[in-house]
């Protein structure tokens, strides 16, 4: 099965980044939602620890989101 360029690209293209700045920014979302996911989770079995900085590392990934107008699609 032979893959498009354009099916490589597009995306790229959509939010006007590079490859690598594209991987650099996923992998920060990623590592800012693990943080997110772990904190929620002692959360979780702590109720005291960590009330609400999940929710705080949420809010502030979808307003950075906004800001770069990644909803528009």
């Amino acid at each position: 099965m032979q893959v498009s360029s354009k099916l490589l690209t597009k995306h790229l293209n959509d939010v006007d980044e590079t490859y690598h700045q594209h991987f650099f920014h996923a992998a920060w979302y990623f590592v800012m939602l693990l943080t997110a996911a772990v904190c929620a989770l002692v959360h979780a079995v702590l109720p005291f620890l960590f009330e609400t900085t999940a929710s705080r590392i949420i809010y502030a990934l979808h307003a950075q989101m906004e800001a770069r107008h990644l909803f528009n699609e």
